[in-house]
């Protein structure tokens, strides 16, 4: 059995927890999640 999982909601998933636990941190994530997703989508999934 072989599970694989996409960056972009686990990205997001993680986003979301740390919000709820510390919403200063809001620019941050948004910041990183937006740069990680155009990383990904410029570069293609690959091997994660």
């Amino acid at each position: 059995m072989q599970l694989s999982l996409a960056v972009g909601p686990v990205v997001a998933l993680i986003s979301g927890v740390l919000i709820l636990i510390v919403p200063r941190l809001l620019n941050y994530i948004v910041a990183l999640y937006l740069i990680i997703i155009g990383l990904v989508g410029l570069f293609g999934s690959g091997r994660f």
